[in-house]
C-alpha cells in the first residue's frame, strides 16, 4: 500500500511549462488528476509576495517544484547570477509559502550536478558536499544544494513532509534547442537535423566526445517522481537515474542514426568537456520497486519526433 495517497489532492506543478513540468502534468492527468498550474504572468516565482499570495488563496496540498532556470555549459558560464540567484529565490519562495499553509507534501527537484566533479562513480547520495563542484555548472549546483538543505531543514524544524529527488541528465518533448543554452542531447538533435538538411559533410560536437553520461527520458522521470510522492518520505535526497552510460561520441552517433545524418562527426576540443563521468547510483530508488521503461534509442526517436512537431522551447 502506498505511503501517501494522491487521490483527490490539489497538486501544484510549479514550472508546468518546462520539459519536466509538462511531463509531470501528462503523467498526473493519466492518473485522473487535474494539476494546479500557474503561468509567469499569474505568479512570478521570484517574487515572494506573489508566491505567498497565490499559495494562500489556492491552498495546494501537494507541491512539486519543477520550476528552475536551466541550461547547458555555455549558459551556466555566461550567466552565473541568473543560475544562482533565480534558483535560490524560486526554491526559497515556494517552500516558505508552502510551509505557511502548510502543504501535506512537497517534492523539490534537484540535479545530478550537485555532486563533486570527481565524485566516486556511480555517484551515491552520500557523495554530496564531499569535494569541489564542476566549475562549469557550480552556480546552478549551489542553488540546488541549498534547496535540498532547505527542504531538510523544514522537515527537521517543523516536521513537514518535504523530499528531494536528484534526476540524471534529461531529454524529451519540450526540451530547449537553442544551441547556446541547451543541454547536450537537444543541441545534438538540432545540429544533426541542420547538418542533414544542408547536406553538410561534417557535424561539430563540443569537446572530445569521451565524457561518459547517463540520460533519462523525461517521461520516465515524471513516472519516478509520482512514484516517490506516493512511496518516499525521508530526510535524505534520492537519486533518479537509469544506471546506463554512454560516451558523448556514442550518443552523438546514435542521434545521427535516428535523424538520418550520414556525415562525419568532428570534435571541437577547444570547447569544455565538463565532468569526465557522471553516473548516478539509483539503488535506493530501484530498491523501492521503481525502474525506467524507456531505452535511449526509443527515447531519442520520440524526442526527435517531438522536435519535428514543434514541441520545443527556443
Amino acid at each position: 500500500m502506498a505511503m501517501f495517497d494522491l487521490d483527490g489532492k490539489r497538486i501544484w506543478v510549479a514550472g508546468h511549462l518546462g520539459m519536466v513540468g509538462s511531463a509531470l502534468v501528462r503523467r498526473l492527468e493519466r492518473d485522473g488528476h487535474t494539476p494546479l498550474t500557474t503561468s509567469r504572468t499569474e505568479v512570478d516565482l521570484m517574487r515572494q509576495a506573489e508566491v505567498e499570495g497565490w499559495v494562500a488563496a489556492n491552498r495546494p496540498q501537494v507541491v512539486i517544484i519543477a520550476a528552475a532556470t536551466v541550461g547547458g555549459i555555455a549558459a551556466n558560464s555566461s550567466k552565473p547570477v541568473d543560475f544562482l540567484s533565480n534558483n535560490l529565490q524560486i526554491g526559497t519562495n515556494i517552500m516558505t509559502a508552502c510551509a505557511a499553509v502548510p502543504v501535506e507534501k512537497l517534492l523539490y527537484l534537484g540535479s545530478s550536478c550537485i555532486y563533486p566533479r570527481l565524485a566516486p562513480q556511480p555517484m551515491r547520495e552520500d557523495a554530496l558536499l564531499t569535494g569541489p563542484l564542476e566549475p562549469t555548472n557550480q552556480w546552478y549546483a549551489i542553488a540546488k544544494i541549498a534547496g535540498i538543505m532547505l527542504a531538510q531543514a523544514y522537515r527537521q524544524q517543523h516536521g513537514l513532509d518535504m523530499i528531494s529527488a536528484m534526476p540524471t541528465n534529461l531529454y524529451g518533448p519540450g526540451d530547449n534547442y537553442d544551441l547556446e543554452s541547451s543541454h547536450v542531447i537537444p543541441a545534438l538533435i538540432r545540429k544533426a537535423v541542420d547538418a542533414r538538411d544542408s547536406a553538410a559533410e561534417t557535424m561539430t560536437v563540443w569537446g572530445t566526445g569521451t565524457p561518459l553520461r547517463e540520460f533519462m527520458h523525461v517521461d520516465d522521470l515524471a513516472d519516478a517522481l509520482v512514484f516517490l510522492l506516493r512511496n518516499y518520505s525521508e530526510h535524505d535526497h534520492i537519486n533518479v537515474g537509469t544506471g546506463q552510460e554512454l560516451t558523448i561520441a556514442e550518443v552523438a552517433q546514435t542521434i545521427c542514426d535516428v535523424v538520418g545524418f550520414k556525415g562525419k562527426l568532428v570534435f571541437d576540443t577547444s570547447r569544455p568537456d565538463g565532468s569526465p563521468r557522471k553516473l548516478m547510483d539509483s539503488a535506493r530508488l530501484l530498491g523501492l520497486g521503481w525502474k525506467p521503461r524507456i531505452g535511449l534509442r526509443e527515447g531519442l526517436e520520440t524526442a526527435y519526433q517531438a522536435y519535428l512537431a514543434g514541441q520545443r522551447r527556443r
